[in-house]
């Protein structure tokens, strides 16, 4: 039995220009209105891939209270993002898609067109049966809506949060070390190779492709599960050469979906397993503060980094200290308990007096 426990997807990260701009537009489309956290300061930890130097930066991290994982919308200070020179295509390496999901697949498509959001393809049915839809937001990443079936509040959105990522990987099998046996998503829920009509509208979506649809045999348990709830994870690669690298020649922190993070409790184990695995933390903010936590303003733990085999970073984090009602200054201590219980509802009920209006 592994001694670390994954919570759920904390977060997906996204580099933008803008943080302002873009956490309104993801308000007001994807719901995102729950503050968890917002810092200006210096990344000092990741010179691995900020080219060997701390960089200044403006963080959110928010959330949507139905359910899912939250967005950390990032944008450096002091530095001109660079974008990605060619448009991302199938076929390439890394996060392709933020799977997202929502209470009716028919009702959130009708939603968003109404909204004058670009629309990728119209709902069609994937490699299990299911409708899923693609979009993309005025800032060229891509999302795609997929039905999901548990929610913790009621807000009358079309959608909640992140329910998973779809990843272009060169060798399924040998990411899977990553995707299945680190972070738990063993259940393989379709695994089939040909060409797909929901993925024909998408950039180089036309061509024939091996995908796997992974989920986790194991209910998700710590203390903000009830609000992360389960995810999946798509893994696909092309039955040809793969494509570039989608952060080749550029910054984490730059244009585009920069991570994904997992809410974890048991850093220290975590790091040993990783290692086991071949895939050790490439950043390590409790070794690098002598076990101390890393305070991120509001909020407080410590966090790390691995590679997937194709370059795709993976962050870890494990909150120690949480703001539940700023104003009031209630600061909630994960350490006082119990890491694999989740925190009562009326505390994460709570969470609403953190919402920002547009």
């Amino acid at each position: 039995m592994k001694k670390y426990n994954i919570c759920g997807i904390q977060q997906v990260g996204i580099g933008v220009k803008n943080v302002e701009e873009a956490w309104k537009w993801y308000i007001s489309q994807f719901g995102m209105d729950c503050r968890i956290f917002e810092d200006e300061a210096e990344a000092k930890l990741m010179l691995p891939y900020t080219g060997g130097e701390p960089r200044s930066r403006h963080a959110v991290l928010a959330i949507n209270l139905q359910s899912g994982g939250g967005f950390e919308i990032w944008q450096y200070k002091g530095r001109e993002p660079v974008m990605i020179k060619e448009e991302i295509r199938l076929g390439d390496l890394g996060i392709i898609a933020c799977k997202m999901k929502v209470k009716n697949i028919n009702d959130a498509y009708s939603f968003f067109k109404a909204n004058g959001i670009p629309m990728i393809n119209e709902p069609a049915a994937g490699p299990e049966g299911e409708k899923t839809f693609f979009l993309k937001d005025p800032f060229g990443n891509i999302f795609q809506m997929v039905a999901g079936d548990s929610w913790f509040l009621n807000e009358h959105k079309e959608t909640g949060g992140a329910y998973g990522a779809l990843i272009g990987v060169s060798d399924i099998d040998k990411s899977r070390k990553v995707y299945s046996d680190i972070l738990g998503y063993d259940t393989v829920v379709y695994d089939k190779t040909g060409e797909f009509p929901d993925l024909a509208s998408l950039p180089g979506g036309n061509g024939r492709f091996r995908r796997v649809l992974l989920k986790k045999s194991e209910p998700v348990s710590g203390p903000f599960s009830k609000v992360f709830g389960q995810s999946v994870m798509e893994l696909i690669s092309p039955d040809g050469k793969p494509g570039k690298k989608i952060y080749e020649g550029r910054f984490w922190g730059d244009p585009g979906f920069i991570h994904l993070c997992f809410d974890i409790q048991g850093m220290d184990e975590m790091r040993e397993y990783c290692s086991e695995k071949g895939f050790p933390f490439t950043v390590d903010s409790k070794k690098s503060h002598e076990g101390s936590i890393f305070d991120m303003g509001e909020a407080a733990g410590h966090f790390s980094y691995i590679a997937d085999p194709d370059g795709a970073l993976i962050e870890f984090v494990e909150t120690q200290k949480v703001p539940i009602l700023k104003k009031l200054g209630w600061y909630l201590d994960l350490r006082k308990r119990d890491p694999r219980k989740s925190l009562p509802d009326w505390i994460l009920k709570a969470l609403i007096f953190s919402k920002v209006k547009i």
